[in-house]
């Protein structure tokens, strides 16, 4: 295989990556706005929960993306 073909191939797989982060991003506030409507009461005690989700599945998404464009313009 060609070099330049396979560096652009991980870069895609790379990016990929970042594309599963706005599905990880939609199922956390997702959950937790089906746990918000069924016990409103907790939902207060829930929303730092929600933003750690938010953030673990935003930095996997970055660091697909970083790894894409270093795939890209670094190797």
């Amino acid at each position: 295989m060609d070099p330049q073909a396979a560096k652009l191939l991980g870069a895609g797989f790379a990016a990929i990556g970042a594309g599963m982060a706005a599905i990880g991003v939609g199922n956390v506030f997702g959950s937790f706005l089906q746990g918000a409507l069924r016990n409103p009461a907790a939902a207060d005690g829930q929303q730092g929960r929600l933003f750690i989700g938010f953030a673990a599945a935003e930095l996997l998404g970055l660091l697909a993306f970083v790894v894409a464009m270093i795939l890209l313009f670094v190797a």
